[in-house]
């Protein structure tokens, strides 16, 4: 335990009690100074724009590579941290109780626990076992005495399972009374699904994803439906990935470099000497 972290999860926890926040994912240490710089109150990791950085798919790194990478983002910013922790690494709770320690001794200020296992043919955990798997990184977490936030994720509509918000509804609910303090559905998109995963989820805050296809959705909105925190996933990372698409396209296609005009003029080394 150190002070810096115990700050910084009473800063998240803080953020959680009232109002809404938006949680952007940055994928390395550049990313995440720049968006502290940017005002931001806090930052979440992304286990995908991550590993899109290393040459990997997502889930395809390892994880002791992963908790380095949750470290040196810890490091590298004042905010609180949240670790995108996938499945903890593991499917049996045992094994996500020991992920989860070593997760919190990284440094970070939250982490999330999803129940996708990686496998097609049975892509969710039993509900029996992923309610298990929350108590565990509950359990896990308070033996460390670092009160991170716990946020556990139902990945029943990313992995197409049939009736994703009943499912959904049902391992919330299942989950807030486990022990997880915020709830995650990624991938809803209209109000009336979003205001039904609050409700469900009430009082715990919940988290939605904002990505390519409910992106017209603002702050305010979320607000009103009473969503507390927003995160953006891999968005920012793709966006990244979307200027190297553009201007490599250009070059091969035409032959021509008018995207440049359109890099940004940030003075990105004056910041970096600045935080160094």
């Amino acid at each position: 335990m150190n002070s810096k972290q115990v700050s910084a999860v009473e800063q998240f926890k803080a953020l959680h009690k009232s109002g809404c926040f938006v949680l952007p994912n940055p994928w390395d240490v550049g990313s995440a100074i720049y968006l502290e710089h940017a005002g931001f109150k806090a930052l979440a990791t992304t286990s995908a724009g991550f590993a899109f950085a290393q040459g990997l798919p997502d889930g395809g790194v390892e994880l002791d590579m992963m908790l380095d990478h949750f470290r040196d983002i810890a490091a590298s910013t004042s905010l609180p941290v949240n670790a995108d922790f996938l499945n903890a690494f593991a499917d049996d709770p045992a094994g996500v109780a020991e992920n989860v320690r070593r997760c919190v001794e990284t440094g970070v200020a939250g982490l999330s626990v999803e129940d996708s296992t990686g496998n097609d043919e049975t892509p969710l955990y039993d509900f029996a076992l992923a309610v298990e798997r929350i108590k565990a990184a509950r359990v896990a977490i308070d033996s460390t005495g670092v009160a991170v936030v716990l946020t556990a994720r139902c990945e029943a509509h990313l992995v197409g399972a049939p009736d994703p918000l009943r499912t959904s509804l049902d391992r919330l609910v299942a989950y807030a009374e486990a022990g997880a303090d915020c709830l995650y559905a990624p991938g809803f998109t209209s109000a009336e699904e979003i205001a039904a995963i609050v409700k469900a989820a009430a009082p715990k805050p919940v988290n939605v994803l904002l990505y390519s296809k409910n992106y017209d959705l603002t702050v305010q909105q979320l607000s009103d439906l009473g969503v507390r925190r927003i995160s953006l996933g891999s968005s920012l990372a793709r966006a990244a990935w979307t200027g190297v698409l553009a201007l490599t396209k250009e070059i091969q296609e035409t032959g021509q470099f008018s995207w440049l005009g359109q890099a940004t003029a940030f003075d990105f080394n004056r910041l970096f000497r600045e935080h160094s």
